[in-house]
């Protein structure tokens, strides 16, 4: 039904939706480190979460993924 001559557009309102970056969950994305760090053969520990936190912060131009990082990097250091 039309409201004020607007007529839904489903293919771009579709586009939208999958354009928008979900971010991953604080717990998903320190999940998928602890993964990463194990399958290196390495030990889990706080400075080697910082590590890759730190690594993937300097790899990423995205304002929201860097508020992200810095959030986690602050959990670590109960900031």
């Amino acid at each position: 039904m039309r409201q004020n001559g607007y007529v839904p557009d489903s293919a771009g309102a579709i586009a939208l939706y999958f354009s928008k970056s979900a971010l991953p969950s604080q717990q998903e994305t320190l999940g998928q480190i602890v993964v990463e760090i194990l399958r290196d053969g390495k030990t889990l520990s706080r400075k080697m979460l910082c590590t890759k936190l730190l690594s993937r912060l300097d790899q990423t131009d995205d304002a929201e993924q860097q508020t992200h990082y810095h959030n986690l990097i602050g959990l670590l250091f109960d900031r």
